[in-house]
């Protein structure tokens, strides 16, 4: 799965997400000519990224090209379980990219329109964000 290499802190505050907000940056599609965009904003994990990016994978066989423009560098930390309070903050369990609404999360090129369209719709049923499919 996905995950940095080395990062400058090891475990980050959580930070505040901003429904409101439509993202700014990565909206556009780059690389390829079909693409995947969210439309809500929530975390999206390395396991649910890794699933998607197996799910397109598994409909392209061989053929095309895919992108994955979001990348999990947000540490979340978690506490065992039946630990009191106190004690510090918990080791890093997981990565997470939060996504907000308008950003493209995968680019798919050289492939018919069809296998396109079913693998991007497998993937949006992997993450936990709505989603729509984009064409150039």
């Amino acid at each position: 799965m996905l995950q940095p290499k080395k990062v400058k802190h090891r475990k980050w505050q959580k930070g505040r997400s901003r429904d409101r907000k439509i993202e700014t940056r990565g909206i556009n599609l780059d690389f390829g000519t079909i693409g995947l965009k969210s439309l809500s904003s929530s975390w999206v994990t390395a396991a649910q990224l890794e699933a998607a990016r197996k799910a397109i994978q598994r409909h392209l066989e061989k053929s095309g090209r895919l992108w994955i423009r979001i990348f999990p560098d947000k540490p979340i930390t978690q506490r065992p379980p039946e630990v009191t309070m106190g004690g510090g903050k918990g080791t890093v369990d997981h990565y997470v990219f939060a996504v907000k609404p308008g950003r493209i999360l995968f680019e798919i090129d050289g492939v018919k329109r069809e296998i396109a369209h079913a693998a991007l719709k497998t993937a949006a049923s992997k993450l936990p964000l709505r989603t729509k499919i984009i064409e150039k």
